[in-house]
């Protein structure tokens, strides 16, 4: 599914030994979220469609942007109701981010257009045309929703920022690392720690500065003072990246370990919705190789890369047949999460062609 970068760390190649071969789903730890019900009478929400169109800036042409798939939204709850930001492509694989909107968190209604999509500007570069992908939000203080996705020129992924007052009209903040040294960095999937306040998720200052996970193969940190400009967590002897989190060999976790959806701070740990592929060889046996499903684990609440604990399985897999067969076969890839009515909801990719929701009983 994803492009294993060149970004593997030493703790990845030091990992335990003493791991065993991952047993069949256990009792949840006390403090995960879920446990999680797929709703398979409704499931997948969202499919591909030849029915919207846009006029792309940078094509001149009409283009069906999500002809091709759609994938791993991002969500929020807005006026009552759920804003899914979702990632379309196109015929050429050109993607895009588009938005729903529900009143039930369940069935969506399109909008006519993207609303975040490569243009005839200062990012282009980066952006074409690979496309936008992946986006993740969060909330700042002053109501700024704060979007970090992954722009693609077609050979670098790289971790960008936006930010917006109303999901429609979007401000490109460019590169999340501004530092020289990780520019052309391959950077993906950024969960930024956030509060809950109702139904709001606001983003958190721990320590005097905002954190975020982010990372493909190992997680890595990063912190900031503003939610803009990023500042990569280091060895201050080696001065390169520290994983905080990766995989395991023998568990569903064996090849590579990838944030989902914001990171959640409570007073027990800051909880981390994570997806994983299964590794080729030393893997979990009980999974189909490179299968992705996703897995939670537990921080300090006060020192965030410091990790407490870790699910021993996932909590959710591909056993349907829309997740199991697609552009990339055996993917659940979980990116977004809201708490509406009462009850979570978690919106993921299936197969990278579709969208399905779990919700907790």
């Amino acid at each position: 599914m994803k492009k294993l970068n060149h970004l593997f760390s030493i703790a990845t190649l030091f990992t335990i030994l003493s791991c065993q071969n991952t047993p069949q789903i256990q009792e949840e730890q006390s403090w995960q979220l879920g446990p999680f019900e797929k709703l398979d009478k409704v499931n997948p929400i969202l499919k591909p469609s030849t029915d919207l169109s846009f006029m792309d800036p940078i094509r001149k042409e009409e283009v069906f942007f999500e002809e091709k798939n759609v994938l791993n939204p991002t969500a929020v709850v807005k006026d009552g109701k759920v804003y899914l930001l979702y990632r379309a492509q196109d015929s050429m694989m050109t993607s895009r981010i588009a938005l729903a909107i529900s009143t039930d968190g369940v069935h969506f209604e399109k909008q006519a257009a993207p609303v975040f999509y490569p243009d005839e500007d200062h990012l282009k570069s980066y952006e074409w045309p690979g496309g936008v992908e992946d986006p993740r939000i969060v909330l700042s203080e002053d109501g700024r929703y704060i979007l970090t996705y992954t722009s693609y020129d077609g050979t670098t992924a790289r971790l960008f920022v936006a930010t917006s007052k109303d999901l429609y009209n979007w401000q490109k903040r460019g590169p999340i690392f501004k530092d020289e040294k990780y520019i052309d960095m391959w950077s993906k999937s950024g969960a930024i720690v956030a509060e809950q306040r109702g139904a709001d998720f606001i983003a958190k200052k721990i320590n005097g500065r905002y954190w975020m996970y982010f990372g493909d193969t190992d997680l890595f940190m990063a912190s900031s003072e503003d939610l803009i400009s990023w500042s990569v967590l280091e060895n201050a002897e080696s001065q390169e990246m520290i994983s905080v989190l990766h995989p395991r060999p023998g568990y569903f976790d064996s090849r590579l370990v990838e944030p989902g959806p914001f990171a959640l701070y409570t007073k027990e740990g800051i909880k981390l919705i994570y997806n994983a592929s299964n590794a080729k060889n030393n893997n979990d046996p009980n999974l189909p190789e490179f299968t992705y499903a996703a897995g939670q684990a537990l921080f300090d609440s006060n020192t965030p890369y410091k990790l407490i604990d870790r699910s021993e399985s996932y909590f959710i897999k591909p056993d349907k047949d829309y997740e199991r067969v697609g552009e990339v076969n055996e993917v659940c890839f979980v990116e977004g999460l809201v708490y509406f009515n009462e009850r979570w909801l978690l919106y993921y990719g299936t197969a990278d062609s579709k969208v399905a929701v779990a919700e907790t009983n």
